[in-house]
């Protein structure tokens, strides 16, 4: 949910409704070999982790009731195995049981702008990734955290320097999409389809909780975010730490979500550099005018409103959310059955 949160906050900077994708060209300075040599990066170990395929039943869900209305909630993860086809008669069981489909949280971003609007954007739009002012990675990384950074690109992207003139957070966002293809493992496109046919075999409503916000002034919104720094050090510096010490571990997780082991997710560690990413675009003073500072909150407020507002009109309510949000002890178990709901594992 926070990769697609940070998409959608950068397709606030964008000013319409698709999430900005950050994609390679060439071209670009060429990568420093000198500055690799002159401090010496952790060694990246390639731990030998068999990615599962195949069909797979994924986990079980968690079903929360009070008096005769009941809430089932699936526990999704990313990445997830490639490979894997994902069949879980739990989740078409309770869909079918259901009488409404609630999507998971989200911002939805609008501006009133048409198509010639957006194709007048697009000059800005094509600078959004770019550090300020022409500046390259190794003019805003310290010296130890580019060279870092130079091994993994290598490893993972290649030799296209293009990348070495995007900010930190983009950066990052592509190395980490790039770490995960290499490695089997994928972001989208397994649980979103299996949800979508279940939910039309049963020909029910799916309903948005999507947290609405509305950029008033596109243009100047985008020009104001081109000329803003980021405070996107802490982000990138997370990222390239969990690719050299999570990536095995994000493999096993994986593994145990698509075999359906909830034991096995309730041990491993979670490390998430999301949350860093996510402070630096909400951090900023820019991101604050649009009320963006507190939109985690404001997202699982308006989710919460939403999930009372389904129940008071259908007696089974089908959703989906992250997992971690289930497993960890103050997260989403926790503040239901504050609300009087019981509930019931997998």
């Amino acid at each position: 949910m926070r990769r697609k949160l940070l998409l959608g906050l950068a397709t606030a900077m964008l000013a319409a409704p698709a999430a900005a994708q950050p994609s390679s060209t060439q071209g670009g300075a060429p990568s420093s070999v000198a500055a690799v040599a002159a401090v010496a990066p952790p060694p990246i170990v390639d731990m030998d982790v068999v990615v599962v395929s195949g069909v797979q039943p994924g986990p079980g869900l968690w079903k929360f009731h009070k008096g005769d209305r009941v809430l089932w909630i699936l526990g999704t993860l990313s990445p997830l195995p490639k490979d894997i086809t994902w069949l879980s008669r739990d989740m078409d069981a309770a869909i079918a049981q259901s009488q409404l489909a609630l999507q998971p949280p989200r911002l939805s971003v609008s501006a009133d702008i048409g198509l010639f609007g957006r194709l007048s954007l697009l000059p800005s739009m094509l600078k959004l990734r770019k550090n300020p002012g022409g500046a390259k990675l190794q003019d805003v990384l310290p010296a130890d955290l580019h060279a870092r950074w130079q091994v993994l690109k290598l490893k993972y992207i290649g030799r296209d320097n293009s990348v070495e003139n995007w900010r930190p957070l983009f950066a990052a966002s592509e190395l980490y999409r790039a770490a995960l293809k290499k490695s089997g493992l994928d972001e989208t496109g397994i649980v979103g389809p299996a949800i979508r046919k279940a939910v039309e075999a049963a020909g029910i409503e799916t309903r948005s909780t999507s947290l609405p916000l509305k950029v008033e002034d596109p243009k100047q919104t985008l020009k104001a975010f081109n000329a803003t720094t980021l405070d996107d050090v802490a982000c990138f510096r997370k990222t390239l730490d969990r690719l050299e010490t999570d990536l095995a571990i994000m493999t096993t997780r994986a593994n145990a979500w698509a075999t359906g082991d909830i034991d096995a997710l309730r041990a491993l560690p979670y490390e998430d550099q999301h949350e860093a990413c996510l402070d630096a675009l909400t951090g900023s003073g820019f991101s604050q005018k649009l009320g963006m500072d507190d939109v985690q909150a404001q997202m699982a407020e308006h989710w919460y409103h939403a999930v009372d507002g389904a129940l008071k009109e259908q007696r089974v309510v089908f959703t989906v959310l992250p997992i971690s949000q289930l497993l960890k002890a103050d997260g989403v178990v926790a503040k239901l059955q504050a609300k009087g709901f019981e509930v019931e594992a997998p």
